[in-house]
């Protein structure tokens, strides 16, 4: 494994079902802190880029270093092709097999997981398969199981994807747009995924959790977080925050109020 650059990039090379690939990333916030550094996982239709300069206010302001990067076929890491499929496995995938390898690769060890989304569950399953490489877990809008309302959403998006220039929009943060939609909705939209569930990987948690979650969240009910505050096993420190006049995107909608909720669990556990 490897680490490159290119001009306004920064790329490591890790091994992905019998190649490489290479994962760009970026570090924010402080590069001296004594904190362990806080690894950002992007949701489903994210990158380096959707973050925006969210991961580099909540470090500096809460003296961290930060490590923000693009999952296998978003932003500018290697391209996933349209024609192959987003497996209903990939979560766990990326949990078990891509994040170990590019922590790995950049010799990241016992970070913080700061997790949206798709992001929060792949956290999730991470802290659960690997309880001593991780020092906690923050979960932002995370899932645990399937809910019709997540998928009614869901559906809705893709409505908007056909029908409006939300494809060509989406395409400003990827190299290819298209297949970045299109292996997470399908995916999302497959009868077989409505089995999806992480509940018994939950309850294996020992580290702790602070689990967020927009009360106006269109995508997902309050049991999401509710379910990982009962689950997991951390006696002190599991957590469920429900923030006020939010929805799916916290860090768009109540930016400051999580943050401070963030930072404060992460400094305090």
């Amino acid at each position: 494994m490897t680490v490159s650059e290119k001009p306004g990039m920064q790329f490591a090379d890790i091994p992905w079902k019998g190649r490489t690939i290479q994962l760009e990333y970026q570090w924010v916030g402080v590069a001296e802190s004594p904190c362990p550094v806080v690894v950002f996982l992007h949701e489903g239709l994210g990158s380096v880029a959707t973050w925006k300069e969210f991961p580099q206010r909540f470090c500096e302001e809460h003296g961290l270093r930060g490590l923000v990067f693009s999952r296998y076929g978003y932003g500018q890491s290697t391209r996933r092709p349209v024609e192959e499929p987003l497996p209903l496995s990939y979560l766990h995938d990326q949990a078990y097999e891509a994040l170990p390898a590019f922590l790995s690769a950049l010799g990241v060890e016992r970070p913080w997981l700061f997790g949206h989304s798709d992001g929060g569950s792949i956290a999730l399953l991470y802290a659960a398969r690997f309880p001593e490489a991780v020092s906690g877990i923050v979960v932002v809008a995370p899932h645990i199981f399937v809910e019709d309302v997540t998928v009614e959403g869901i559906r809705k998006v893709r409505e908007m994807y056909l029908n409006t220039d939300f494809g060509a929009r989406l395409g400003r943060y990827h190299a290819d747009g298209d297949a970045v939609f299109l292996g997470w909705n399908n995916a999302w939209l497959d009868p077989d995924f409505r089995n999806w569930n992480i509940e018994d990987e939950v309850r294996k948690i020992t580290c702790p959790v602070l689990a967020l979650q927009g009360e106006q969240d269109e995508y997902a009910t309050l049991e999401q977080i509710h379910g990982i505050e009962r689950l997991a096993r951390h006696e002190r420190n599991a957590r469920a925050v429900a923030i006020p006049q939010c929805g799916h995107v916290p860090h768009r909608d109540q930016p400051a109020l999580l943050s401070m909720h963030a930072g404060r669990f992460i400094k305090e556990a």
